[in-house]
């Protein structure tokens, strides 16, 4: 046996290799991030916004509809155009809470 009290042992860390390739997929995840952060953030903007006007304007059209066909003392344009309002709402949250979590799924994902 040798043992040398002189002699340093090394601890076996990263390689190079190792150490590369997760700096060029540290890398390759900030283009993807950088170049999709405006156009997807004015893209998530319309899909929201659009998710909500359109329940709501197909409320109020069929709430027109059914007022001028029935001509009560109701007002179903009021009652359609919020239901579709809450419609819109509830799409619209469902959308940002899927995105949140893939954004947070992926922020996990690098840092482990």
């Amino acid at each position: 046996m040798n043992d040398n009290p002189t002699r340093k042992t090394f601890k076996k860390g990263p390689t190079l290799a190792g150490q590369v390739g997760a700096k060029a997929a540290r890398k390759l995840r900030a283009r993807r991030h950088s170049a999709q952060g405006v156009w997807f953030g004015l893209g998530m903007m319309g899909l929201i916004g659009w998710s909500v006007a359109i329940p709501t304007l197909l409320g109020a059209a069929l709430g027109l509809w059914l007022d001028r066909r029935d001509p009560e003392g109701r007002s179903w344009t009021l009652a359609l155009l919020v239901a579709g309002l809450a419609i819109g709402c509830l799409n619209a949250w469902h959308w940002v809470t899927r995105e949140d979590k893939a954004m947070r799924d992926e922020q996990d994902d690098n840092h482990e």
